[in-house]
């Protein structure tokens, strides 16, 4: 018998940017880059652990905006295309490069990946919804689903009817794409405040995540610290964010993705290569952007871009399974050290963006692959499991009040409400008021009920927590301020137009075909709790 577990948590998620009325929006390659660094590596990693008998467990989260766009036929051709490109863009690398032995050889590494990512993509016949939920099936992985659109839920709790909308709709489109309810929910940005789980109770959810010190200051202090789950008054059972594991793989300073050997996320084939090389795989308006072919590695700390030394997959690939070696003797140390003075089998929760795997860290999904690997076959000190299962095993637990936080940075509100983006909640609140104003009105016809429903998908659209952060971190700050004053525009149209009953069904039409999430929402999901 194992002395203790470790949870594996990935949140997998991106703000809904779908754009069908422009040929090209940069910001659309988030999802494709995503998808070939990040979603299908991970495929991989899980289909290759089922192959060899190794039965793990891990929780990963699934938002519906990413559900929402994973299954668009639009986007799906979108990343076709792009990943076309890719394909043509490293063929003409092995060619250019033909005498340049190490980078030739990586081109060639690149474009056998490429391969193995179209032959994935094309076998699930580019459904990667579909993929994930085979492994829900065989309950090697548990999906747990998040807010609608990932509204941060403490800056919307003067409105009960918001903060519920953004969790009965994640629920019903989670029941919709994955054939059962959720038992679990990632709360956006993991933002707790005190009386979301009575909410989350009426949904039917078993649990959800926090940050550790929303346990640790809970009231009566939790017994176990973050090393049990605790149950809220309401039966719904809260997670915390276990510190020490999450600092090894996040911190940019003391963190694996650091490494010297790793490759270098900065240095890109999209600004490294001749301009009319390059120029027909970077903007249409000739503008350079990242490309996702990388040649170099981290190298050190202090080297600037221009000092980098030559990335190696083999020595990156070596170094993945040592720093996973290190990851399970930390917890085996960790779980030991805790089950002794617990009397009980303590629990690990490691919690990350899925995004970081891979994308941000090339080789996180190969860690994730030896963790679980290493964790099978080198030591019996802890089990890996998911929460779901623990909870199944373990239904006993202390019952406490979780304390308000968030997984941002100072641990509460303010990354999220701040000078950056302070000017966006006046705005969404009044669209609130008017939404729960609308979903008293009965439908007078088929149009109108249409409208009702297109103002319900454009408040959780512009209620993105995305947007906010965006603008707090100072990147393609001009693109999430276009996404909300869009949003709030076309809510605003909405209600002047129903209040005045002169329903635009033209535009309607159009503004359906764009903003297409949550095709059977109901906007009554407004109407006072």
């Amino acid at each position: 018998m194992a002395l203790g577990y470790v949870a594996l948590v990935l949140h997998a998620h991106l703000p809904f940017v779908r754009h069908p009325e422009s040929d090209y929006v940069l910001e659309e390659e988030w999802l494709y880059e995503a998808i070939t660094e990040t979603y299908v590596p991970l495929l991989h990693v899980f289909e290759g652990l089922k192959r060899d008998g190794i039965d793990f467990k891990m929780t990963m989260s699934m938002t519906p905006p990413l559900v929402s766009m994973l299954r668009d036929p639009l986007l799906q051709d979108r990343y076709d295309q792009h990943l076309a490109k890719l394909e043509e863009l490293i063929q003409k690398e092995i060619k250019h490069n033909e005498h340049n032995g190490h980078i030739r050889y990586l081109a060639e590494y690149y474009a056998k990946e490429f391969h193995e990512i179209r032959t994935t993509w094309e076998r699930y016949d580019r459904d990667l919804v579909a993929a994930f939920k085979q492994f829900l099936d065989s309950n090697n992985l548990e999906i747990i689903t998040c807010g609608a659109t990932h509204g941060y839920m403490p800056l919307m709790k003067m409105y009960p009817q918001a903060v519920w909308a953004q969790i009965q709709v994640a629920c019903e489109h989670y029941q919709e794409h994955f054939d059962r309810p959720p038992k679990g929910i990632w709360l956006p940005e993991c933002a707790y405040y005190e009386g979301v789980e009575r909410m989350l109770a009426d949904a039917g959810l078993r649990y959800f995540l926090v940050d550790g010190h929303g346990i640790l200051y809970g009231r009566p202090r939790p017994r176990f610290g973050n090393y049990a789950p605790i149950f809220t008054e309401t039966g719904v059972a809260a997670f915390g964010r276990d510190h020490e594991s999450s600092q090894q793989v996040w911190s940019s300073q003391v963190g694996y993705p650091g490494d010297p050997v790793y490759r270098e996320f900065y240095k890109d084939l999209g600004w490294e290569a001749e301009y009319e090389y390059i120029k027909p795989y970077i903007m249409p308006n000739g503008q350079r952007k990242n490309i996702g072919i990388k040649y170099h590695k981290i190298t050190s700390r202090h080297a600037g871009l221009s000092d980098k030394a030559l990335y190696d997959p083999y020595w990156a690939r070596e170094k993945a399974a040592e720093h996973a070696g290190n990851f399970m003797y930390n917890r085996e140390q960790q779980v030991g050290h805790l089950a002794a003075i617990m009397q009980r089998p303590p629990i690990v929760v490691s919690p990350y963006d899925a995004e970081l795997f891979g994308h941000w860290w090339y080789e996180g999904p190969w860690f994730i692959d030896y963790l679980f690997r290493k964790s099978w076959y080198d030591q019996n000190t802890y089990e890996m499991t998911h929460l779901a299962d623990y909870l199944r095993r373990h239904p006993t637990q202390q019952v406490c009040r979780p304390s308000q936080s968030s997984w941002g940075h100072k641990g509460f509100h303010e990354y999220w409400l701040n000078n950056t983006n302070a000017w966006i909640y006046p705005h969404l609140h009044k669209a609130a008021e008017r939404m729960i104003e609308l979903s008293r009105r009965e439908a007078a016809d088929e149009l109108e009920e249409r409208a009702l429903n297109q103002a319900a998908r454009e408040l959780l659209l512009a209620q993105s927590s995305d947007w906010a952060f965006i603008m707090r971190t100072g990147t393609m700050v001009p693109y999430a301020v276009r996404q909300t004053r869009s949003h709030l525009l076309r809510f605003n149209k909405l209600y002047e137009d129903i209040k005045a009953e002169k329903i635009d069904s033209g535009w309607l039409a159009k503004v359906e075909a764009m903003d297409n999430i949550f095709p059977k929402i109901n906007y009554r999901v407004y109407r006072p709790l």
